[in-house]
């Protein structure tokens, strides 16, 4: 007898439970990462994480409660992931959303949540905090232009 597909692969993004949709983040950390947006509307990625990116875990210290305290925190939506463009083009929200497959290295194909770090996707290691660095220094963290 052959194995039901996964969610994933049967429901669309708006039909996911909660515990579905949260599942798909593979806890890369790549969307907390600081943007900033200069005069011409251009899009810039840093090398700063979120203050409230925990940097050894690579998970909100408050999540929670991340939308109140980081007033930038999107809040992911069916809804919205499409109009997100800056979203990684690992992202499986984003994956899905394009009716595209999941890679083979996210934790819910390999079952092992530290996949997406073993795979080289992940943050860890490649951030610093954003609380490290005074404001009107931020810019001098781009490392490149968000397409």
């Amino acid at each position: 007898m052959a194995a039901e597909p996964p969610f994933y692969e049967t429901k669309t993004l708006a039909q996911m439970t909660r515990a579905e949709w949260e599942s798909l983040c593979d806890g890369c950390g790549k969307c907390c990462m600081l943007l900033l947006e200069d005069e011409d509307g251009a899009v810039w990625r840093t090398r700063l994480a979120c203050k409230l990116l925990n940097l050894k875990t690579v998970r909100c210290r408050d999540y929670a409660n991340r939308h109140a305290r980081v007033p930038g925190c999107v809040k992911l939506t069916p809804d919205t992931i499409a109009s997100l463009t800056w979203m990684p083009d690992t992202c499986a929200y984003r994956l899905l959303s394009e009716g595209r497959p999941l890679p083979g290295w996210h934790p819910l194909r390999t079952g092992d949540p530290h996949s997406v770090i073993t795979a080289g996707i992940s943050v860890k290691g490649k951030l610093i905090s954003e609380s490290l660095v005074a404001e009107e220094d931020q810019e001098d963290h781009i490392t490149g232009r968000v397409v």
